[in-house]
């Protein structure tokens, strides 16, 4: 299975110049995931789970060495409007951005969009100190 194994442009191609039909094992969920339902002929994670693989150092070229489990780990919104994962290997660091996938866990997807907003990077029962502050900050400016 070339999901699992490098290819050679000169072998195959690359999966950005033609179509990934095949079916995988998700190492993080185990559930069987299959292109079809993705919308696109690309898919490149977990539609339960939104875990991936690092495959690839550019999109479709199976060049990375590392393997390791690609973890969501955030949600952006592209120009016009289309949603895209952020995705972080948890053995190399490596980030990446990949389009969701219109059979993508919605549930998982919101979770991941209101993270931010259910766990700020400051102690929430400080907010209305923290405005007063950067009101007098201002004030003084």
């Amino acid at each position: 299975m070339n999901r699992d194994r490098k290819i050679s442009p000169s072998e195959n191609g690359t999966y950005k110049n033609r179509p990934c039909e095949e079916s995988f094992t998700c190492q993080v969920c185990g559930r069987l995931v299959t292109s079809e339902g993705a919308g696109t002929e690309h898919r490149n994670h977990c539609p339960y789970c939104l875990s991936s693989k690092h495959l690839d150092t550019e999109p479709g070229d199976r060049a990375a060495g590392c393997g390791g489990t690609m973890e969501p780990i955030a949600v952006w919104v592209r120009r016009g409007g289309e949603w895209a994962l952020i995705h972080r290997c948890r053995v190399c660091g490596a980030l990446s951005s990949n389009r969701i996938a219109a059979d993508d866990n919605p549930v998982k997807l919101m979770s991941l969009a209101m993270k931010p907003v259910s766990s700020p990077p400051f102690p929430i029962e400080r907010i209305r100190e923290l405005t007063e502050l950067l009101d007098e900050a201002k004030e003084q400016s």
